[in-house]
């Protein structure tokens, strides 16, 4: 299934069984949560109280005009309105830590399970599909429950208790104010729909805008090589254009909901009034009871507006939920076996006293393959023996699958049939982990993490000594490098190591590589961003460094890879020829073009 898919779970409707998946994530907040209820409801009653303190106050002291007992009536309210102001406090600051835990936590969880899902995944889903998940939607779901569900409690506590204050007082009153109920039922019902549907598009439009962003950002440099800063704004224009129409199109469906349900609220207001008045005229009614009930009925339009925006929150919020949820339960395509996982740890418990050396034999048994997203085999009954200490090499056109063979080797993907066996066993034996420590990865285009060379470089061990850094630097010839920049190994690379040249980033990954020491070197065209007297260093260095370890070499520079053991040429994503430099260039084949055409340039 490809994960990213913006069109799963359309349904229009509250769906109980998308919020149950929310539990994993409130339980642990469950007292807290109960406690701010609790907190509420006290609140409620507070609330409530007040309209009933002030008919106290028309019927014993204004309209009699006396003022007997005022002062200990004062003196009570003052008490009843400091500790609403108490509670208020106590609730504002247990839901504040409700919302930024819940958002930890939901960030916490989404980013570790996207360091454990594979390629696949990477190659499938936009950047701004996941940010959209991590950032904002992940923000949005902890905001409703730790305030608007809350303010639910509240809602219900301070409208069940007016209702049953208002019977006590005048039961023909209460139901005058009550007759507006269904009425905002029946309009709930009829909005819901609309609001989830507008909301569901605006999240998706911004998962667009959010991907367009960044890649404006991450391409700044080549857009301005390339001059397109106009057709990127226009583009980028386009989107937020939509941004702006759904987000208008949510924000009026809310803005005609809530007015609507205050309409109604008024119109108890005002049917108490007119029959209140009357009552109160023929004296059938005290002015205190009246004042409390007019009180109850524009105070009661507050509440029903809550729980009408927090039924349209929690409506519009279901499709963030969905979304995080997807990503939590997109499956891994490469995952240890329990068994596994019980012996060797995973990557964040890792067992590493269980683990075995790793020597570098590594064996394709009959392995037929093809992308997770793809319907074509790449490999069919591929068998291939490389003894430890081999240097592969893998040459072919730009786009002709080379990186295959290597991903399949270091398990970022596994076989769809068959087996690759590592020392003789096959490799999903053993955990992940145990094989990705034992691989030294140079990439063509490097990344390097934010923060100094030095760090940099010791990503590749970190308890490697100053000492040892160095060493691996000028093994690779990263210290010429080194010594040109302002502050040498406590130079700031920058994001990305956008402060240096690619060339720079390419020694600087290929320092970090050496200094983990591992048994399995992967160079992916790693000297192609590399002058020719910079690789010529390089070139030494790489004899020096592949001595007894098994090696991928994957290059377009063929002068790179003659001295290796073995050859595989690649075309159209088949492997069609292998053999040594020599044997290749006497078969005449493919590779004999390729060689006589790069020696032509």
């Amino acid at each position: 299934m490809n994960a990213y898919n913006e069109h799963d779970n359309q349904s229009t409707r509250f769906d109980p069984a998308v919020w149950r998946k929310l539990g994993p994530f409130v339980r642990p907040y469950r007292k807290l949560i109960a406690t701010v209820g609790l907190l509420m409801t006290v609140i409620a009653g507070v609330d409530i109280a007040i309209p009933l303190f002030q008919r106290y106050a028309i019927d014993k002291f204004i309209t009699p005009q006396t003022t007997e007992g005022l002062p200990v009536f004062a003196v009570l309210y003052v008490v009843v309105l400091l500790m609403q102001g108490l509670l208020v406090i106590l609730f504002s600051r247990a839901c504040m830590t409700i919302d930024m835990r819940l958002g930890r936590d939901l960030k916490r969880k989404a980013f570790l399970h996207l360091q454990e899902l594979s390629f696949s995944y990477y190659n499938t889903t936009p950047v701004g599909y996941i940010l959209a998940r991590v950032m904002s939607d992940t923000g949005r779901i902890s905001s409703l429950v730790a305030w608007s569900l809350l303010d639910f409690f509240w809602a219900i506590a301070y409208i069940l208790g007016v209702f049953a204050s208002m019977l006590v007082l005048n039961a023909r009153l209460a139901l005058l104010v009550m007759l507006v109920v269904p009425m905002i039922a029946v309009l709930t019902g009829l909005y819901q729909g609309k609001i989830l549907r507008a909301n569901r598009i605006m999240r998706r439009v911004n998962s667009r805008m959010t991907g367009a962003y960044n890649e404006g950002i991450t391409g700044a440099k080549t857009s301005k090589t390339l001059v397109i800063e106009d057709q990127n704004c226009a583009e980028f224009s386009t989107v937020t254009q939509e941004m702006y129409r759904a987000s208008m199109r949510a924000t009026m469906l809310n803005a005609t909901f809530i007015p609507i349900v205050a309409f109604f609220g008024s119109l108890a207001a005002a049917l108490v009034l007119y029959r209140g008045g009357y009552l109160v005229m023929e004296q059938m009614l005290q002015f205190g009871v009246l004042s409390a009930f007019i009180s109850y009925a524009l105070g009661i339009l507050e509440p029903v507006q809550q729980l009408a925006r927090v039924f349209a929150d929690i409506i519009s919020t279901q499709v963030n939920i969905e979304r995080v949820t997807t990503l939590l339960e997109t499956p891994c395509n490469v995952t240890d076996t329990p068994e596994v996982i019980e012996k060797y740890g995973d990557a964040f418990e890792p067992k590493r006293e269980n683990w075995e050396p790793l020597h570098g034999d590594i064996e394709f048994d009959h392995v037929w393959f093809k992308y997770p997203d793809g319907e074509e085999y790449i490999l069919e009954d591929f068998c291939l023996k490389i003894p430890a200490g081999t240097n592969v090499a893998i040459v072919g056109e730009t786009g002709a699958g080379k990186s295959t063979l290597v991903n399949l080797a270091c398990r970022f993907f596994e076989p769809t049939q068959g087996r690759v066996l590592i020392d003789g066993r096959d490799y999903r034996e053993r955990s992940q982990l145990w094989l990705h420590s034992h691989l030294g990865y140079v990439l063509q285009t490097p990344h390097l993490f934010s923060g100094t060379v030095m760090e940099n470089i010791r990503y590749g061990r970190l308890d490697a000594t100053d000492e040892e850094v160095y060493a691996a630097a000028r093994l690779v010839s990263a210290d010429v490098v080194v010594s040109k920049l302002e502050n040498g190994y406590e130079t700031d690379v920058g994001e990305g190591g956008d402060r240096l040249s690619t060339g720079e980033k390419q020694l600087i990954s290929f320092a970090r590589a050496v200094l983990a020491n591992p048994a399995i070197f992967v160079l992916d065209e790693a000297t192609s961003s590399i002058d020719t007297e910079t690789e010529q260093l390089i070139q030494n260095a790489i004899a020096h460094i592949l001595g007894g370890r098994t090696a991928f070499l994957s290059a377009h520079r063929l002068s790179t890879i003659r001295h290796a053991d073995l050859i595989l040429v690649v075309r159209d994503g088949k492997i069609i020829e292998r053999g040594t430099h020599e044997e290749l260039l006497h078969a005449h084949g493919y590779y004999h073009s390729l060689y006589t055409a790069m020696l032509i340039k």
